[in-house]
């Protein structure tokens, strides 16, 4: 159970469980000098001032919507001024684990290049990863401040606050950045890397300005240089993927437009704002205190009592243990790392082999991408007004097609298996289990109830599950260590801001992208695709499962979902049913070898090599694209009210 923290970090940017500007960047060779020593105090005040209000702005947001419902729905006097406020300290939080993140270099991003080069490019390509952050923050806060003064003039209307107090988050929040970067150079002593990253960023500058004036007169096909090979390339050297988005989008509005730059900043607000989005940081949080309070171990120790005996029995287990805690947490690393630290280590001892067991780990990560309340399905409902309610619902019969598949894959390959020295358990060995798991298994019911009866809004239930578990765990399980709470608060801070700062940077290239006409002449040649609505959905499989495990889940969706939806919805094609499509898509890019991310997320948690687990995934990822495509041809599989 204790390696949960370092899991989670993985999903962000598989790297070591680290913190600070050492951790971030690694230990400087020889003794620190005076100068280090100070840059290392510095950055403990520095996790001071952030992680501790981060910590007390989750438990706020928490606290916030919770009241909300109560006086609402409980005592029928609903409080006007706690969406607001709720808004108002979610940016702030989003911003301040954005630093939080970039401290711990937790940012979400690729290293694939970094681990094929020798230490020495890799250092050099660590500090050009450093310059392209600098850059963008150095970009950023002019027209941060503008945006934060333009904002004074308006007032909310419930507290009646200039709206500056809300958006001076960006600009203290990148502000933080820049001197975390500063910290990070002095104590890896790599200013002079540094410096000649910056000077190669700059002659790179310098050369899309002077042809400037050519890609204007060739129209959108300047985009392929700006988000075709200016995010390609800043994303494989390391750079997180937020911040090549940035870059990007600040690069192409600069030299391609006359439109203020503060428009970026707008953009990005927009797209870390949106209320809804305030479910990803308590979700995350829910998923956290599942494992603490031993909430998933009870659910898994009742399928291993059910099934347990049985050839494969451990494997159904892990696939309905994924299932029902997707339920609960919401993010897919929180459920692997809630469930592989019980169920591996003993189907270890039963034989299986090392690589199958990530094989299946991952491919059921992958199938539960769709089963509420999954963080992927809320950003699809915020970025394209699909019902989020109707995405939870549908999403459940499409994820246990899959899980089907994946069944039947594990029992034609445990047909073999050596079950003799097993014994099934007693019934009142089972009734004991299911009598402890009840509460556990109460709570993705709860939450589902919650949205669905209209007690609470997909932002609301998130805070109900969390008290829910509280609550709980006090009571009947008694597990809960007031210790871990504030590491887990400031690791779903750091989590949170890493997935946000996403979001916002990719909300505002995906508006510079509908803005250059794009999304029209997009639409244009997605709706002449041969074959009509099947050859689309075809195409859409394909395209979504690149993206996934290029870009992972939610930058994709940003990206492409205000673009390809109404497509879809030109098609004729249900969009509840299209979205689910897209998710299980993407969720095969992000699970599969060798570039989906996800993986090796699954490899890092479960402590497998990726060279051992590799081979094993295609079977399970067989099944599941087989379950996509099943769904993508049959729509009533993925629509509610079936």
């Amino acid at each position: 159970m204790q390696t949960h923290g370092v899991s989670l970090r993985n999903m962000s940017a598989n790297l070591p469980d680290t913190a600070g500007v050492a951790g971030a960047l690694g230990p400087t060779a020889g003794v620190p000098t005076s100068l280090q020593l100070a840059v290392r105090r510095l950055d403990q005040w520095l996790a001071v001032i952030t992680e501790v209000p981060a910590a007390f702005l989750v438990v706020a947001e928490i606290a916030v919507l919770f009241t909300g419902v109560v006086f609402r729905y409980g005592l029928n006097r609903p409080l006007i001024w706690s969406d607001e406020l709720a808004g108002i300290l979610f940016l702030w939080l989003c911003m301040l684990g954005a630093v939080i993140a970039q401290r711990r270099g937790a940012h979400m991003r690729l290293r694939a290049l970094g681990a094929v080069l020798n230490e020495k490019w890799r250092h050099r390509l660590e500090a050009f990863s450093t310059a392209v952050v600098a850059m963008f923050v150095l970009e950023i806060l002019a027209p941060a401040l503008e945006y934060t003064t333009d904002q004074a003039m308006i007032v909310t209307p419930a507290l009646e606050l200039p709206d500056s107090f809300r958006a001076a988050a960006i600009l203290v929040g990148s502000s933080l950045m820049l001197l975390v970067v500063v910290l990070q150079v002095i104590e890896r002593e790599i200013g002079r890397e540094l410096v000649a990253s910056l000077a190669v960023l700059a002659v790179l500058g310098g050369g899309l300005w002077a042809a400037s004036p050519f890609l204007q007169t060739v129209g959108n096909w300047n985009l392929l240089v700006f988000f075709g090979l200016v995010v390609p390339l800043l994303v494989l050297s390391g750079a997180p993927i937020a911040i090549a988005f940035g870059v990007a989008t600040f690069t192409y509005l600069g030299m391609m437009t006359d439109m203020p730059l503060s428009i970026v900043i707008s953009r990005m607000d927009e797209g870390m704002s949106t209320l809804v989005l305030l479910s990803i940081p308590l979700f995350i949080f829910l998923g956290l205190l599942i494992e603490m309070t031993g909430l998933a171990a009870v659910m898994v120790n009742l399928l291993a009592a059910l099934v347990g005996h049985f050839r494969g029995g451990l494997s159904y287990v892990l696939v309905g243990a994924m299932y029902l805690v997707s339920g609960i947490s919401g993010s897919k690393a929180a459920d692997m790392a809630a469930i592989a630290p019980v169920l591996l280590p003993e189907m270890s001892r039963r034989g299986k082999d090392p690589g199958e067991l990530i094989g299946l780990l991952s491919s059921s990560a992958a199938m539960a991408e769709t089963i509420p309340p999954s963080i992927v399905l809320i950003t699809v409902g915020s970025v394209t007004g699909v019902s989020i309610a109707g995405l939870f619902s549908g999403g459940l019969l499409p994820a246990a097609l899959g899980a089907i598949g994946l069944v039947i894959v594990i029992f034609c390959r445990s047909r073999g298996e050596d079950v003799s020295g097993l014994k099934k358990a007693a019934g009142r060995e089972i009734g004991r289990a299911f009598i402890v798991a009840l509460p556990a298994l109460l709570l993705p019911i709860v939450i589902r109830w919650a949205v669905v009866s209209g007690v609470a809004t997909a932002t609301e239930v998130s805070s109900i599950g969390v008290v829910y578990t509280i609550v709980m765990s006090l009571v009947i399980y008694r597990r809960f260590n007031w210790r871990r709470c504030g590491p887990l608060l400031i690791e779903t801070a750091s989590l949170s801001g890493a997935i946000l700062i996403i979001l916002g940077t990719a909300t505002a290239m995906a508006w510079a992208l509908t803005q250059s006409g794009f999304s029209a002449q997009l639409a244009s040649a997605m709706a002449g695709v041969p074959g009509g609505q099947s050859g689309f959905l075809a195409l859409s499989i394909v395209v979504f499962a690149i993206l996934g495990s290029v870009l992972e889940g939610i930058p994709a969706i940003v990206l492409f979902g205000p673009l390809l939806f109404p497509v879809a919805a030109a098609f004729g094609i249900n969009q509840i049913h299209y979205a689910i499509m897209v998710v299980l898509s993407m969720s095969l890019g992000l699970f599969t070898p060798p570039f989906g991310i996800g993986f090796y997320q699954a490899c890092a948690i479960g402590r497998v090599d990726p060279d051992k687990a590799m081979h094993a995934c295609w079977p399970f990822m067989a099944a599941l694209l087989v379950a996509a495509i099943i769904v993508a041809a049959v729509p009533w599989l993925a629509l509610p009210g079936f």
